[in-house]
């Protein structure tokens, strides 16, 4: 190309709504030099005061070292590679009820190959397993024709944007803090974010009155609000929202006709004996409301829980509650995409049917189960009893998912020292604890809070292990750093 002719391509000429996007440099700041101080200490161990980086910042269990299901990855290997179902040898390689299920698998895909399309809403036999799993959660009934298969949870949620959003002057509830997908997905089909706080000093409980308000307030100024995002368990924040709040959430939802948009993927994942995972379906029919009731959309993956298959891009959406004539637009959107990955509808039939007791897998699964779950358990325990121990910190209880989000009080001169390097606090405490500790978080601002509080959020993924190194790095770092900014 000539060196002065006219480019194709600007910024200035691309979708406004994709520059508009935030680019989260925030947390691409903190990485980007998470990842430059890793190749320092692969050239040269000596270049910083410790010998790795340990990320506590992304979402990618098996990235930290948590194993992948042997069960899981038996039915996987066997359905991507038939051939081996007519080896002798796979017998003594491969559990018999492994075998069998992916026999029966294989059976339910065209040309018994996981390289095809599929159906687009997903393998009508898989959404068949996933709503005889739902069902035997909930007590209540599912259906096959309820369940689009999904590349992961993202996916479904653009759907839905796709289909709630028709211009600017329509909004959905998002709560705050929360992940950057929703708020994303909104900007890029030009919504209005209406945001909501949780409560953290109700362990970041749904503030209904609060909600009530910001709804009221986004209609006063024209905006039509479409849905609630609810995520459960939370995300960064790690609550379980009690069945009484899901119940005053359902009610808003049915009486002010919202489209309840419900994340659900961490739901295997709950650390405390006094609350329990409950779907809001299952809650909506427990205080009697049907399907002519409320509109719900309920979103799963294959990515989190004692799974952690983030690389397997499995998910569904559970829809409920809409018309027929709405639901051919939900099938329309959905065949945009052909079909999601057969590996990934596979797992996630694998996720909500895994083996039974009587099953030869069932004691090794369990026991690969419990072990995760309950490591992650301790670390959040660790985590948040260590930041409840610092200065100026306080941290809720990670009733569930995989972390925490502790408030920091930061100093007014570290304030100062922030501003002055034209970025927000937290994000300065951030960078400071990775130069001295090599440890990775997350700041708050990335996810929204409250103004004038500061966040991070960090996970409690790292190999139970390394937490006692964590913990002692991150104290003397935080003591370090409140001394050296006292007023």
């Amino acid at each position: 190309m000539l060196r002065g002719a006219a480019r194709a391509l600007t910024v200035g000429s691309l979708n406004p709504k994709v520059v508009a996007l935030a680019d989260h440099h925030l947390a691409g700041r903190v990485a980007r030099r998470a990842q430059s101080m890793q190749e320092d200490l692969e050239s040269n161990p000596a270049s910083h005061p410790f010998k790795e980086i340990i990320y506590c910042n992304h979402s990618n269990p098996q990235s930290q070292g948590q194993q992948p299901n042997k069960f899981f990855r038996e039915v996987l290997a066997l359905c991507d590679y038939p051939h081996l179902l007519d080896r002798s040898q796979t017998s003594f390689l491969f559990s018999s009820d492994a075998i069998a299920r992916a026999r029966d698998i294989l059976g339910l895909i065209p040309g018994r190959s996981t390289g095809g399309y599929s159906h687009c809403q997903g393998i009508e036999g898989l959404r068949d397993a996933i709503a005889d799993g739902i069902a035997s959660r909930d007590g209540l009934p599912s259906y096959a024709e309820d369940i689009f298969l999904t590349d992961g949870a993202a996916a479904p949620v653009h759907m839905m944007m796709h289909l709630l959003i028709r211009d600017r002057q329509d909004g959905i509830l998002c709560p705050i803090p929360s992940h950057s997908l929703y708020t994303d997905s909104m900007v890029l089909r030009g919504a209005t974010l209406v945001p909501y706080y949780l409560d953290e000093s109700k362990g970041w409980r749904v503030n209904i009155s609060d909600l009530k308000k910001q709804l009221d307030g986004a209609r006063s100024k024209g905006i039509a609000v479409r849905g609630l995002v609810v995520v459960n368990p939370g995300n960064p924040t790690g609550q379980v929202l009690s069945e009484e709040n899901q119940c005053e959430i359902v009610e808003l939802c049915k009486n002010e006709g919202l489209v309840l948009l419900a994340d659900e993927v961490y739901q295997e994942n709950i650390y405390t004996d006094q609350k329990k995972f409950n779907s809001f379906k299952k809650v909506a029919g427990s205080i009697g409301h049907g399907e002519g009731d409320i509109s719900l959309v309920s979103f799963h993956s294959v990515s989190n829980g004692y799974y952690g298959e983030c690389g397997r891009r499995g998910g569904y959406m559970e829809v409920t509650g809409f018309s027929s004539e709405v639901r051919k637009e939900v099938y329309k959107v959905a065949s945009l995409s052909s079909c999601s990955n057969i590996s990934g509808q596979i797992l996630m039939s694998l996720v909500m049917n895994p083996p039974k007791v009587g099953d030869e897998s069932y004691t090794s699964y369990r026991a690969e189960r419990d072990n995760i779950l309950s490591s992650l358990s301790r670390c959040a325990e660790a985590m948040v009893s260590t930041f409840n121990s610092l200065e100026g910190m306080s941290c809720s209880k990670a009733e569930g998912a995989i972390s925490v989000f502790p408030s920091v009080r930061l100093p007014p001169q570290a304030i100062s020292a922030a501003e002055a390097m034209n970025t927000e606090p937290d994000a300065f405490y951030a960078l400071r604890l990775l130069e001295s500790t090599g440890i990775v978080v997350v700041p708050g601002s990335v996810f929204g809070q409250v103004p004038g509080t500061w966040h991070f959020r960090c996970t409690i993924l790292p190999q139970e292990e390394k937490i006692p190194l964590i913990i002692s790095r991150f104290k003397a770092f935080h003591e370090a750093f409140m001394e050296e900014f006292r007023s």
